[in-house]
């Protein structure tokens, strides 16, 4: 048994040499977690479920007693009495269910217990990464915000763009997250840029990437910080198969039954939790001081297989494997892509926060497994422009080789180097362009009151 081998379908590759040129074999087999971690995880969402329950019969029960005809009993009665007013059942059912959803509210739907999340869960990171960021000042300088998933949390470096962009006026800030998807970009930006002219400018990264059908519960729990009540049609209607679309809508209106896996873990781990929750500043530390990793996923001269691993859904930096999409599942990530994009794109229409949207590198193979070449053409509409530019889809192309990789999906602190600096070197020149465009458009107009 491999304890590094998590739920999901892996792909064994064996190659001739190290640059990949001749495939001698490759095994597909499928992954399942180990009993005893299975059991625990088991055993933890069934507690908070039942706690839910629980909670959600003792509100019941006490609206349906409080609300019955006539003086509140301190004790029964030696006989039985009957009340010749009617209980109303069906109004204090309903008028329980309603003090469910406003209890959950309280404490959920505020920041009470989101001040006590797993600051090192998905649901924790997304939380305090966006209030961090909704809390900052502004700098003053042209500011860039990146969004993406693991690759570019993996693959662009803020501390060197600031570096190679400074001169020009520049900031960046990289609010991109492991496993996160452009819905959850969306409500990302409605969290941190409300106004929707906060930046002067937006990378969104398109194209292959990865979403199983198994991770739709992770995506639910890690919006579930930035839902509104609103959102449940909107957030439920992006999902693909039904019952993750009732677990969406369900999220927006009882946020505690996206948090029931961080509700067990704290019933368990109490003080865990309170030192976990203690020790923020120095996860934010790490955070800033990141620089990469420095594993190379290149093959020895002998040509041994590479290992594989989890999914970036799955933590991703233990893995180093290829996992294969079904068609459905391709299909669903491009769709998705395209809608939420648009989505994006159609927010900031109004806006002077320019729109970028650039590939990433994809595998040190050149490719995703299961994803279409051809996903530029699943892009929304997208007219390139004074606030809207579209990275070439090849520009990243030179590093989709093994030594720029820690993994198979994302880039080692050498690659991560070289992204960032190609990536705001394009940021650069489209800038300039765009200058160059807007003087020249200016310079050939006639002066008001003169004859050309």
């Amino acid at each position: 048994m491999a304890p590094w081998i998590g739920r999901g379908r892996y792909v064994f590759e064996l190659w001739r040499e190290p640059a990949r040129r001749e495939l001698l074999a490759a095994v597909e087999v499928s992954g399942i977690a180990p009993p005893a971690a299975a059991s625990d995880v088991t055993f933890s969402q069934r507690a908070a479920r039942w706690f839910l329950i629980v909670a959600l019969a003792v509100v019941l029960y006490v609206a349906l007693y409080l609300s019955s005809p006539g003086p509140v009993r301190t004790k029964f009665p030696a006989e039985p009495v009957t009340s010749p007013r009617p209980l109303h059942v069906a109004r204090n059912f309903l008028l329980g269910a309603l003090g469910f959803v406003v209890l959950d509210g309280v404490i959920f739907h505020t920041g009470l217990y989101r001040a006590i999340l797993a600051p090192d869960s998905y649901a924790g990171r997304v939380s305090l990464f966006t209030r961090i960021e909704r809390e900052r000042p502004p700098s003053g300088l042209k500011e860039v915000l990146i969004l993406g998933d693991s690759r570019m949390a993996e693959g662009f470096s803020a501390r060197v763009a600031d570096q190679l962009g400074g001169a020009a006026g520049f900031k960046f800030v990289n609010l991109a997250d492991p496993a996160s998807t452009a819905n959850i970009w969306h409500y990302m930006l409605r969290e941190v840029d409300p106004a929707a002219r906060r930046y002067w400018a937006i990378v969104i990264p398109y194209g292959g990437g990865y979403e199983p059908d198994w991770a739709e519960s992770l995506r639910i729990s890690m919006a579930a910080p930035l839902l509104r009540y609103r959102d449940c049609f909107e957030f439920a209607g992006g999902f693909r198969r039904w019952p993750d679309r009732f677990k969406a809508f369900t999220a927006c209106i009882l946020r505690g039954t996206a948090y029931q896996n961080d509700v067990a873990d704290l019933l368990q781990h109490p003080f865990e939790r309170i030192r976990r929750v203690r020790e923020v500043p120095k996860l934010l530390e790490a955070h800033a001081n990141y620089q990469g990793r420095d594993d190379n996923a290149g093959t020895s001269d002998d040509a041994r297989p590479r290992q594989s691993g989890l999914a970036p859904t799955q933590g991703g930096d233990k893995g180093r494997g290829l996992v294969r999409m079904t068609q459905p599942e391709v299909e669903y990530f491009l769709k998705l892509q395209k809608d939420w994009i648009g989505r994006i794109l159609e927010r900031y229409s109004g806006s002077s926060t320019a729109i970028v949207l650039t590939p990433v590198p994809r595998s040190p193979s050149g490719g995703m497994l299961g994803v279409a070449a051809s996903y530029q053409s699943e892009l929304p509409n997208f007219t390139p422009g004074k606030t809207a530019f579209l990275v070439p889809p090849r520009t990243f192309d030179f590093l989709e080789k093994p030594e720029y990789y820690f993994d198979n999906y994302h880039l080692n602190a050498k690659g991560r180097q070289l992204f960032t600096e190609r990536l705001v070197a394009e940021l650069l020149g489209w800038m300039r362009s765009a200058d160059a465009r807007d003087y020249s458009d200016a310079d050939s107009k006639p002066l008001m009151g003169k004859s050309p």
